[in-house]
Parts: structure tokens; sequence; C-alpha cells
């Protein structure tokens, strides 16, 4: 059972709270934030236009949707902007209106929120442990034509894993015969160099809306910036009628116009994945109670086999917070999400980790 009523990572002051110390003194290993913080580039930005404070920003972000469109090399009529990813999701169901949606579980809390609140009919697709946790053949025949919208998390969140490349494009095809809107959160994929997800098809595509965030990759939470692509500029249009004005504020507007031409912190952050990804994952696979899976976003998804034992409670005691996946449709309070920090941090968490398993008796 997990500690926190949060739904998410990040919840250190609950955490904090648990063990009555501030919240600084905890390592949070439950949030997926690149941990070079924000780029400095931007962090110069800010504190030159500090002004901006001062006067409302244009209600179209017309700069920041330019930047965003040709980033992508899109029209930027297939670009909308919102307050973080989250907002996207729900002013995309919003707009779409769906009767009957597939959603793959695990996966994030926010699709089902977003579709119970405009009273959406949802059927699961279960991710199996014994299929190595990935998207199957078998979802295709789950592709009815009943069906409104299928989200599909690629890597997937929270295990980290990305479906078969041609899978994928077989789950795209069947979506556009059966009348369905393929929904696919990229919010993770910025950290795979050279990944370019499903931008580059969505000409020939408009049943498919993609989702992205600059949140976690650009390490800007508290600012929040996140936005949807897609190539039916009517259905863009609708959409961003239903909008609420004014809903990203300035400082995030100018955090997207920025950091998107800051190759420098681009390269550093994939050096770093691509050097602490594996490492942190063959470390915490050499131990003792464990089972992982080898994800390709900044985080990992592991399986605690030590009965009886919350490794969230007894890394807290350690004063590392992991994230409990347990509230997870499909999973259960053996399972947890860690995210991959600096050599130090991760130094840090495979100690703990030994720590707190040593002498422990694995199920078996």
């Amino acid at each position: 059972m997990a500690l926190f009523n949060s739904e998410h990572g990040g919840n250190i002051r609950e955490a904090a709270g648990l063990l009555g110390i501030a919240p600084e003194a905890l390592l949070d290993f439950s949030a997926n934030i690149n941990p070079a913080g924000m780029p400095p580039s931007l962090v110069r930005a800010l504190v030159d236009n500090i002004h901006l404070a001062g006067r409302y920003p244009d209600v179209e972000y017309r700069s920041l949707h330019q930047q965003l469109a040709a980033h992508h090399a899109l029209p930027e009529a297939w670009v909308l902007a919102g307050n973080g990813e989250t907002e996207a999701i729900f002013t995309l169901v919003y707009g779409l209106a769906p009767r009957r949606a597939l959603l793959v579980t695990p996966g994030f809390a926010e699709y089902r929120r977003a579709l119970t609140l405009v009273g959406c009919e949802i059927r699961d697709f279960a991710l199996r442990e014994d299929d190595g946790w990935q998207v199957t053949e078998a979802i295709l025949d789950a592709l009815t034509p009943d069906l409104d919208c299928l989200f599909l998390c690629t890597p997937n969140n929270p295990t980290g894993l990305m479906p078969d490349e041609n899978l994928l494009s077989a789950i795209a095809a069947r979506c556009k015969t059966e009348g369905i809107a393929l929904i696919l959160d990229e919010a993770f994929i910025d950290f795979i160099a050279g990944a370019g997800g499903f931008v580059a098809h969505l000409a020939d595509n408009p049943h498919i809306w993609v989702l992205r965030s600059l949140t976690k990759f650009y390490a800007i939470p508290g600012l929040r910036l996140g936005y949807v692509l897609n190539s039916d500029e009517q259905a863009m249009a609708r959409l961003r009628g239903r909008q609420m004005p004014w809903s990203i504020n300035a400082f995030a507007a100018l955090a997207g116009e920025i950091v998107l031409h800051d190759t420098t912190y681009q390269q550093a952050t994939w050096q770093w994945i691509n050097t602490e990804r594996p490492r942190l994952y063959q470390a915490l696979r050499d131990i003792a109670g464990l089972t992982l899976w080898p994800g390709v976003a900044n985080y990992l998804f592991l399986r605690c086999n030590v009965p009886n034992l919350d490794l969230q409670r007894a890394l807290l005691e350690e004063h590392i917070l992991i994230r409990s996946c347990s509230n997870y449709p499909g999973l259960d309070a053996r399972y947890y999400r860690v995210a991959v920090r600096s050599q130090d941090e991760n130094d840090r968490l495979i100690a703990a980790m030994q720590r707190v398993l040593n002498g422990t008796a694995p199920a078996l």
C-alpha cells in the first residue's frame, strides 16, 4: 500500500512530514525530472525578463507556437501548447468527448481521470509480466470499431518500455481503419537520443494526436509546459477554442522559446542518461531481492521480491523517496519506479538498497 495520497511522484512534502524532517533533507527518486536542473540559458533568460510578470502574456502565444512548430518542422496550426502535458490531456479529452476509450494498464493516471470527467466508458488492456510488460499483438483484436480513442504512452509510464515499432505502426493502421483516435503520449521520448517519435507521420494520419512535455527533460516542473500535435487543422482549431485563455504563464512560454535551442544542454543530458541508466540498472539488478525491466526512459521499473517488505517505507528511513506503483491498475505493493539521477545520487540509492535488502530472503 502506498504511503501517500498523491497519484504522482514528487510528493516530498508529505513524505518528509512522516519523518518529521525538512523536505530538502529527502533525496527524491520518485519524480522523473532531469537532475541537471534548468538549463543555464533559461535561468539567464528568466532573470533578464522578470518584467514579463507585469503584463499579460500574448493570449495566442504566437512566438511559443512558432518555436514549437519550427522545432518539429510542422505548420503552426498543428501545435497547441498548454500548462503542462496534463492540461493538454484534459483539453484534448474535452475536445474529443469520447464515449468509449481503451487504456493500456498500468499507465499514467490522468488519462483515466480526464476520461471519467467526460463520462467516457473505459476499457482496460492489461499488460502482463509474462510478456515483459510489453504491448503485444493482442491489442489489435481489442481495437474494435465501437471505440473512440486509445491512449498509448511511448515510452510507457511506469515501465519505461517502448512498444515494438512494427507493432506501433500496425496499431496506428488499425486505429485509422476503425475510426479510432490514437493518442500517443511521448512525454519521455526526449530522453531517447535520436528518437523522433510519431511526429514525422502526422501528415498522413490525422487520427493521431501526439502529446509532448518539456517539463521533465528541461527540469521545469514548477513552470509547466506541454503541447499537443495533430495534422487536422479544423480539429485543432476547435480544440484551441476550448482551451482556457492565458493557461500558460509568461515564464513558461519564454522557457519554450529558449530551451529547444540549447543543444549543449540536450547533448549533456543524452550523455548522462546513456551512462547512468545502464549503470543504475545493472547495479540494482545485481541486488538480491529485486527484479528490474530494461526501460529506455529516465526511470526504472522494478519489483521487490522480499515478502512483507515495504521498500518505499524502508528507503524513506534512509531519507530516499521512491515511487510506489501499488496504485497503478494491474500492479500491487511489490512494484516500484525509481528515477535515474546523478552519479553520486544514484550511488546513494544503490547503497541504501543494499543496506535495506541485505540479509532479507527473497520469495521463491
